[in-house]
């Protein structure tokens, strides 16, 4: 068998997500005794048992991780409640220090794994409990906390939050799949406090306080750049802020920040050539190696995708060392088995799967991109080598490194593109081009950051000279990478693809650019197989293309909405939230959704939980046509946006009551609206798509609220959506009455502006379904001819209906 790993990893690889069914573990090992049997007494279905076993054993070693077994584990004794407790237990890590803007202010946070073993309420015993959470807390820790030291911690334990709305990064799963699922928000970071003996700081700390101050030797100031080294060379990670990540994302180049097979790769690769240079032999080289990149690995605090990269390079560096004829396809399932024997859960992260599917493109791509670059530098071979022109010979060399670099950085993008559009909804076209220069820049600085600490314990003059080096280096990088992103076309936000999309892709690239689909036998049929598979998703393609799609998404305080025509339509957003609520849901909602521009932008009233946000929305998605109320508003941030909007292209004042903004109608109030609070003049909206009427009504008062009634003389809706407002109720019964609902939606949170009992009980006697926000969170509303559905993040569905004619 020519690559028997591969089979071997495949059948345990499928045994992993069985784990989500939910059979009990003495069920699976009853399985498993009987599938041995099988194999012992019926010789001629070993292969297919022995398969099976393989597979079970996957799903036996990933329900064990998940499986509740223990009764002091946290899943038992917290459940999904919420409460203030005193956790006692291990820290995992040295507590990790990021800093995000909020406000327009840089604000610190630290955060760390922590190992539970006791918990205690305010006024109760501690008892045992087992599992693992995550603290966190906003502020300055004191630098006594390290890895290994017994806390205790009080703070808020909760469920670590699930995505709100689709496309939004799911912090709940993320953290599952390292087998954490309790977050402990600590408000106070003096608390955390210390029960254990002292205990020596750990060596890892040490070396990076160390290394840190050594790559800053001779630095006139602690800059970005600087900074940028410290995340690059030891995975600092306090410098990859949002901003400043940002154009490395857009160029596709924030993976060299990353510890993964590149990092690898690279450190590896400059102590053999230095080994190779002295003249040690293979052999030697190989355990030379090892143990270094092992131990580069602990100093930077033994990051997963370092682990995976440690493990197939090993993989692959066994076979040279021992000279034995090496497979990458059969080394690379070889790694992902070891690492899945290891940590199954792994399997469910985008860390594995990008970095096993990009070398898997690569491996089998790579040689079509090859034959190409051996065909552009092709001379005419009936030209004698003495008679080619003389820059031909000092010209190739170096062109061969550039375009081999673009052809395996544009190989690794084909591999990359349907996971990334899963993970970030972010194509990078031009990728290939932006790392031509990052590549060798980052080798560049490794290698001068690797000599600095090398040099910087009893050569400082040498330490500093490359640190020179190395900030130039960095500095070329980020010019490089911010320029790379600042091209027409770099990036584009794409929506999330489906698994049979994703398949499909891989099944398409891998087939024609093999060329396996081209081979003689069986040539029709797997022509054949992948023109269905594409004719099936051509077919769901245009099933889908007639659906108009509203989401109604749960922003604190306020109500959002965003709605897209079928097709290539137009798109709406009607507000966006504050600052904070911008930029945490509306902004990566909009970008989930494959938004690179907005069509039309609605701002209801001026109140800042509503429109905080519009500077941002403008500046990303630069709408076309930007619509503000008629009325005027007190509030200077609403008032100093639409200053700065007036006079530009598609900025517009609404109309008056009953005048259509595409498919929405305005409803109230007039331009004559003498009401004085935001909350009693919002603007009111009705959308009416395939037949479904949506009725918008924000968080307008009682006062506004009797305004519509006495003015608008047609309110009825399917849907009315409304926002619970700072004083009173909304949707009074006059005006439910008038609205003949057959769904009502109440945005409500749970802080000031929750829906009270006596709400809920007035809008439960109506006899429709009431949809809250705080609880089933985002609300989609999908239509089409002759029927909706609404469905919410939390699974609740209200099945179809047929319009009202």
């Amino acid at each position: 068998m020519k690559r028997p790993l591969v089979a071997v990893a495949l059948c345990y690889l499928g045994g992993i997500p069985l784990a989500l069914l939910p059979a009990p573990l003495w069920l699976l090992f009853v399985a498993a005794l009987g599938l041995i049997a099988i194999f012992i007494v019926w010789p001629s279905a070993r292969a297919v048992t022995l398969g099976a076993l393989i597979m079970l054993t996957g799903w036996v070693n990933m329900a064990r991780l998940t499986a509740t077994l223990s009764p002091f584990d946290l899943r038992s004794v917290q459940g999904s409640q919420t409460e203030l407790v005193i956790l006692r237990g291990v820290l995992c890590e040295t507590p990790i220090r990021r800093v995000h803007r909020e406000r327009g202010r840089d604000v610190w946070s630290f955060s760390a794994q922590m190992e539970a073993s006791a918990m205690r309420g305010d006024k109760g015993d501690w008892q045992p409990v087992y599992g693992r959470i995550i603290a966190s807390t906003k502020g300055d820790l004191p630098d006594t906390l390290y890895a290994g030291e017994t806390v205790e911690i009080p703070g808020t334990l909760e469920p670590a939050p699930e995505a709100i709305a689709e496309g939004l990064f799911d912090y709940r799963n993320f953290l599952a799949n390292q087998g954490i699922y309790y977050e402990l928000h600590v408000e106070d970071p003096s608390k955390w406090r210390v029960v254990s003996p002292p205990t020596a700081r750990p060596l890892a700390d040490r070396f990076c306080a160390w290394a840190r101050r050594t790559l800053a030797l001779g630095m006139p100031v602690e800059d970005e750049s600087l900074r940028l080294e410290w995340a690059l060379t030891l995975g600092w990670k306090a410098a990859l802020t949002d901003e400043v990540s940002e154009p490395f994302i857009r160029a596709s180049t924030y993976h060299i920040f990353a510890v993964d097979g590149l990092r690898i790769t690279i450190v590896s690769g400059i102590f053999l050539i230095i080994l190779k240079v002295l003249g040690v032999p293979r052999a030697a080289c190989g355990l030379v190696i090892v143990p270094v990149i092992w131990f580069y690995a602990a100093m930077t605090g033994w990051p997963a995708s370092a682990i995976r990269a440690i493990v197939m390079f090993m993989v692959v560096i066994g076979g040279w060392v021992l000279n034995r004829p090496g497979d990458l396809i059969n080394s690379l399932f070889a790694a992902a088995l070891v690492i899945l024997v290891w940590e199954p859960r792994q399997l469910f992260q985008a860390g594995f799967q990008l970095s096993f599917f990009v070398v898997l493109c690569i491996i089998l791509i790579l040689p079509f991109f090859e034959n190409l670059g051996h065909r552009l530098f092709r001379g005419d071979p009936m030209l004698p080598e003495s008679l080619r022109p003389r820059w031909r010979k000092y010209f190739d060399p170096p062109a061969r490194v550039v375009v081999e670099l673009l052809l395996t950085s544009t190989a690794a993008w084909l591999g990359s593109i349907p996971l990334v559009a899963w993970y970030f909804h972010l194509v990078t076209p031009l990728s290939g081009p932006a790392n031509v220069p990052a590549v060798p820049l980052c080798a560049g600085v490794l290698i001068c950051n690797l000599s600095s600490l090398l040099l910087g314990a009893w050569l400082p003059a040498g330490s500093v000279l490359f640190n020179h080096a190395a900030w130039f280096l960095m500095k070329g990088i980020i010019t490089t990478s911010e320029w790379s992103a600042n091209w027409r076309g770099a990036y584009f936000y794409l929506p999330m693809p489906g698994w049979f999309t994703i398949a499909l892709y891989y099944a398409i690239l891998l087939a024609v650019l093999t060329g396996w689909i081209f081979r003689d036998k069986w040539r029709i049929w797997k022509i054949s197989g992948l023109t269905l598979l594409a004719a099936v998703w051509c077919g769901l393609w245009i099933w889908e293309r007639p659906v108009t799609r509203i989401t109604i998404l749960p922003l604190q305080r306020a109500l959002a909405v965003y709605a897209r025509a079928p097709g290539a339509g137009p798109d709406w957003l009607i507000n966006c939230g504050n600052e904070v609520q911008t930029e945490r849901i509306v902004k990566p909602f909009l970008q989930a959704q494959g938004v690179n521009r907005l069509d039309n932008f609605i701002l209801t009233h001026g109140a800042v939980d509503y429109t905080g946000g519009a500077k941002i929305i403008t500046a990303l998605f630069n709408p076309r046509n930007i619509h503000a109320s008629s009325v005027p508003f007190r509030s200077l941030r609403y008032r100093d946006f639409v200053d700065q909007q007036n006079g530009k292209p598609g900025f517009r004042r609404t109309p008056q009551p009953g005048d259509q903004l595409g498919p929405w109608t305005m409803l109230y109030p007039g331009r004559d609206a003498m009401l004085s609070k935001a909350e009693d003049k919002v603007l009111v909206l009705r959308g009416e798509f395939n037949g479904i009427r949506i009725l918008l009504l924000s968080d307008l008062s009682h006062a506004g609220q009797r305004a519509l009634l006495s003015q608008a003389t047609d309110l009825r809706a399917d849907v009315v959506a409304a926002a619970v407002p700072e004083k009173g109720e909304p949707l009074m019964d006059p005006l439910l009455d008038a609205i003949q609902p057959r769904v009502i939606v109440v945005a409500d949170d749970t802080s000031t502006r929750k829906a009270g009992e006596e709400l809920r009980t007035r809008l439960g006697r109506r006899k429709v379904p009431v949809l809250y926000t705080h609880e089933v969170e985002a609300i989609t509303l999908t239509t089409r001819p002759g029927q909706w559905r609404l469905i919410a993040r939390d699974g609740t569905m209200i099945s179809s209906v047929n319009p009202n004619p």
